[in-house]
């Protein structure tokens, strides 16, 4: 089938990758446009444009999905399907125009965690399964018939990082079969509709979002912070300056101080919660790069003498 491909971060680019190694033809590769990045404000290319540059294709970076001349490319490319991987919501001119439609992958088993960031919340709230969902894009955002799922297990120790890797793979295997049994039914593979009322929000992440707030228990502190790591990343702050905390480990003692107070035990950061310790594990001060606990103690020990108290 003749497709166009329409992603922007680097969880887009597995499945952009198998499907230009399949029999499928990609006749174009829409991205955002550069940016200016950094403290020398370098103009930064997407990792799907890196990819699609490498690869010979043909990039197209609009700065509105409204351009008329935009629009226009698109429909000499008479495509018969668009693949949408983590881009930007598209008007319905645009996903009705291909001859099959546009699909979209989804990090989260639809109708569970519609939203920007479904595998951030999927493990803040300690769901110990999630997935992936290909679906036909229709005006309300991630509300399409779904086409595939496919699921896998939250480990106890996975954070937000190792989940987005896993659901990458697993995502581009999952939209290769979803190309091919669009184009083995003629556009019309069987679907089934979302159930509204057992859809969940998941919305963007602000930084306001990812302050941590001790007074809960160990357990959804635990989850709060791995399911922000490695990012945007937990934080909490301390004299004025903001530490964001990367990973920890449960102590399974049981909390006798307030809430949010730090102290040293056997060369080992701890914070207390609601009910129990939380041993701090990996940190990183504002001004500083990230580190082990271990790594913190040994550079910082004058202003863990504060926190003891």
């Amino acid at each position: 089938m003749n497709i166009i491909f329409m992603g922007t971060p680097q969880f887009a680019v597995p499945s952009l990758n198998i499907l230009l190694n399949s029999h499928h033809k990609i006749s174009a590769v829409v991205t955002v446009p550069d940016k200016p990045k950094g403290r020398g404000q370098h103009m930064a290319q997407s990792d799907v444009k890196k990819f699609a540059a490498e690869a010979g294709l043909k990039i197209l970076q609009p700065e509105s999905l409204k351009d008329p001349e935009f629009i226009d490319e698109l429909k000499s490319l008479s495509p018969d399907l668009i693949v949408v991987v983590a881009f930007r919501i598209l008007p319905k001119n645009i996903f009705k125009l291909p001859r099959f439609g546009s699909i979209n992958l989804h990090a989260s088993l639809l109708p569970k965690y519609r939203g920007a960031a479904p595998i951030n919340w999927a493990v803040i709230n300690g769901e110990r399964e999630t997935g992936v969902t290909t679906f036909f894009l229709q005006e309300k955002v991630d509300t399409g018939s779904v086409i595939m799922q496919k699921s896998i297990d939250i480990l106890t120790d996975d954070t937000a990082g190792t989940v987005h890797d896993k659901l990458m793979s697993i995502g581009a295997n999952v939209v290769f079969d979803t190309v091919d049994l669009i184009e083995n039914t003629n556009g019309a593979p069987p679907v089934f509709k979302q159930n509204n009322g057992e859809a969940t929000p998941a919305p963007k992440i602000f930084k306001d979002d990812c302050r941590i707030d001790f007074d809960q228990s160990v357990d959804k502190v635990y989850d709060f912070i791995r399911g922000l790591s490695p990012y945007p990343g937990a934080f909490t702050e301390y004299q004025g300056k903001i530490i964001k905390i990367f990973s920890s480990a449960k102590s399974h003692w049981d909390s006798l101080k307030g809430p949010g107070r730090f102290f040293v035990k056997e060369g080992k950061l701890y914070v207390s919660t609601l009910n129990e310790f939380l041993e701090i594990t990996e940190l990183q001060m504002e001004g500083k790069k990230r580190m082990s606990s271990a790594e913190f103690l040994n550079g910082y020990s004058d202003l863990f003498k504060k926190f003891k108290g």
